[in-house]
């Protein structure tokens, strides 16, 4: 455990000095894969859903299971599988790219640019660029990808090593590609977006509670239990009410996708996001990581002397 930890404290400040790879970064490549499977694998038009279903059942299998193996086999080998480990949460882990994607956000809506923010926003959400509120929405993205892009892939490396966040990584990525409640990947992303709630479950929570113990955790706790529940996912609810309790902030409301308006329902507690919840948001995320890391440590150190 407590080489789990070095490792992890290692791969977080490679993330921060170097962030994501600019060139031939190897996730850029998965999803050229995924395009290309997704194009042999769909099927007919006149396919029935199950047929579609099964498909996408296979199109996640292949493109899991090869890279799971691999990056298990060499995560074993002795000596060199620890370096491999590092090198997988690092490119498993986003910690610097939220803070590079959000911060321009924010530095737009502080020069008054708002359609610059809403333009830089629109990379961040799927909605539709001309509708977002720029400040709500960048500062609910920061607190989703937290999990998405940080403290999942921790978990999943405590769990089951580099390879363990290679696959949360590459799994969310496909959920990301496929797991649309659109028509057309309704059936065949339903195996890619049920397997990422899966793999979701407990980082979500444990990152709900993350974000209610750096802040209001009274507020974020209750409306963690009582706003979660009808947030249409099971893994962003939790994450998104405690974050919205924890800063005092509501979150949710209406948003544009694809040319239709969507109600959702209000997360959290207090005012509507400002430019600075954005830097807040940030902030509770790294203070997460750190927090993390520290328990890690410690129970890595504890049991040593156990």
């Amino acid at each position: 455990m407590l080489i789990t930890a070095l490792l992890a404290l290692a791969a977080v400040l490679l993330d921060w000095w170097l962030g994501e790879p600019r060139r031939w970064h190897p996730l850029v490549g998965f999803g050229w894969l995924s395009d290309l499977v997704e194009r042999r694998l769909y099927g007919a038009a006149r396919m029935t859903a199950r047929g579609r279903k099964l498909r996408g059942v296979f199109a996640l299998m292949l493109m899991l299971v090869p890279f799971t193996a691999i990056a298990l086999a060499l995560t074993a080998l002795p000596y060199a599988g620890m370096a491999f480990s590092l090198l997988m949460l690092y490119f498993a882990i986003g910690h610097r790219s939220l803070h590079d994607h959000a911060r321009p956000i924010a530095a737009a809506l502080q020069e008054g640019n708002e359609a610059k923010a809403q333009q830089l926003t629109s990379h961040l959400v799927s909605r539709d660029s001309a509708a977002i509120d720029p400040r709500g929405a960048a500062t609910e993205s920061v607190l989703e990808n937290g999990n998405d892009g940080v403290f999942g892939a921790l978990f999943w490396f405590v769990i089951a090593g580099g390879a363990g966040a290679l696959l949360y990584r590459l799994a969310n990525t496909l959920d990301a590609m496929w797991g649309y409640r659109s028509e057309h990947y309704l059936a065949f992303g339903w195996a890619a977006a049920r397997f990422d709630d899966l793999l979701n479950y407990f980082p979500a929570r444990l990152t709900a509670l993350t974000y209610a113990l750096l802040g209001n955790t009274r507020q974020a706790l209750h409306c963690w239990r009582t706003q979660a529940p009808v947030w249409d996912s099971p893994n962003a609810g939790p994450v998104m009410a405690a974050g919205a309790g924890a800063l005092n902030l509501v979150m949710g409301g209406s948003a544009r996708y694809r040319g239709k308006w969507h109600q959702r329902p209000i997360l959290g507690a207090g005012s509507p996001a400002a430019v600075g919840d954005i830097e807040r948001a940030l902030t509770l995320v790294r203070h997460g990581v750190f927090l993390w890391l520290v328990v890690l440590t410690a129970v890595g150190l504890g049991l040593i002397y156990v």
